[in-house]
């Protein structure tokens, strides 16, 4: 990172949710990178180097988010993930306890953002 702003990695299957994430992050600072899912994670995590992923659960009906935070987890134990879903029933499930934050989607996305500078706090003290 030349200017050394912090790499956020949005992950989400909806095109306007990537560009809404992208224009408001990139508004507070941070440099983003989307992808819509497709991708094997892995790949992109490599190419990225992100500080913090922010995921869907819901990647379209033949993808979840909840796996590809299995994933990076196996991947990366210490990158930060926040989830970020419509369907706050998802909390519940068990494979979204190895997530940092949870945060159900909304038009007011000051919660997301309190979450990325939570996410980025907590990994600059891990010092990945």
């Amino acid at each position: 990172m030349a200017d050394n702003k912090p790499k956020i990695l949005v992950v989400d299957d909806e095109k306007h949710i990537r560009m809404l994430y992208q224009e408001e992050l990139e508004g507070e600072g941070y440099v983003v990178a989307t992808t819509d899912g497709e991708e094997p994670i892995e790949n992109v995590l490599a190419r990225e180097n992100p500080l913090v992923v922010i995921l869907d659960i819901r990647l379209g009906p033949s993808r979840s988010g909840l796996d590809l935070l299995q994933t990076i987890r196996s991947l990366d134990s210490r990158l930060p993930v926040i989830l970020c879903t419509a369907y706050d029933s998802f909390q519940h499930d068990l494979k979204s306890i190895a997530a940092d934050f949870y945060v159900v989607k909304s038009v007011d996305l000051s919660e997301l953002k309190d979450k990325v500078r939570q996410a980025l706090a907590r990994s600059s003290a891990g010092q990945r």
